[in-house]
């Protein structure tokens, strides 16, 4: 086994471990979230499509230049986010 690597035995063992029996004491508890960003690691999948969009809309958005596309996914997916929360 290389440095670090567990053999198939242990990993077994530590699969069938309760949570309980996990020795955390060498990890410090973290407290203060704070600054802790949420979504920071997860990447949808992205999907490419055809839509068809007001002109005065798409020039709306557009208007802040680069990046119009991603734009139009954060108004999507806060307002997903409002209707999920309502």
């Amino acid at each position: 086994m290389g440095r670090g690597q567990k053999s198939p035995q242990e990993i077994r063992a530590l699969k069938r471990m309760k949570d309980r029996d996990i020795d955390l004491s060498d990890i410090p508890e973290i407290k203060d979230w704070s600054k802790a960003v949420v979504g920071k690691f997860y990447r949808p999948i992205k999907k490419p499509l055809t839509i068809r969009l007001d002109a005065d809309v798409l020039a709306w958005v557009k208007a802040d230049g680069k990046g119009y596309q991603t734009r139009i996914n954060s108004i999507l997916r806060e307002a997903m986010g409002q209707r999920v929360r309502s």
